[in-house]
């Protein structure tokens, strides 16, 4: 009888053992399971760190130039080659997010509006009739406008110039 109880104790200890490892590998797995599912809710796919912050941008401001008298238009006449008068008639409206732009266009209006005048009666018919010299001058009424903002207030100011109404005859 002695002997059988040497070899039930020995039996008994392989299968503590077994037991034992089999916890452990499962606290294991549980454990790098738990620490992988943190790390990817904590750290996420590395989308956050690649995300641009989109920048808030002010609403639009439109603010129409005018003549001093009110006028909404500019009324010139065109160069031209044959002997028939040509005149442009446009709208022009300023488009703007800074705050300090719709004040500095009113507070220099007059200047804008003889530069813009000069600069439309220089045109030629023949060429304005196409899109892409519309687009020039709408082009080249921007950066006026913006040189005399950034000459005043030290900004452009205005992100473009529109015609919101351009009648050649």
């Amino acid at each position: 009888m002695a002997d059988d109880k040497p070899a039930d104790d020995s039996q008994e200890a392989p299968k503590k053992s077994n037991k034992m490892l089999v916890i452990i590998i499962a606290a294991v797995v549980v454990l790098l399971g738990g620490g992988g599912a943190g790390y990817f809710f904590l750290m996420g796919s590395g989308s956050a760190e690649e995300e641009v912050v989109e920048e808030v941008r002010l609403p639009a401001v439109y603010t129409k130039i005018r003549t001093k008298s009110g006028r909404p238009m500019f009324v010139a006449t065109l160069l031209s080659d044959d002997d028939r008068a040509h005149y442009l008639q446009a709208y022009v409206v300023a488009k703007s997010r800074d705050p300090l732009a719709a004040p500095a266009l009113e507070k220099h209006m007059p200047l804008i509006v003889s530069r813009l005048n000069t600069m439309f009666s220089t045109q030629e018919f023949a060429k304005l009739s196409s899109l892409e010299a519309k687009q020039q001058l709408r082009s080249d009424a921007t950066k006026l406008i913006q040189g005399i903002l950034k000459q005043r207030i030290k900004v452009s100011g205005i992100e473009e110039v529109l015609f919101t109404n351009f009648v050649m005859q």
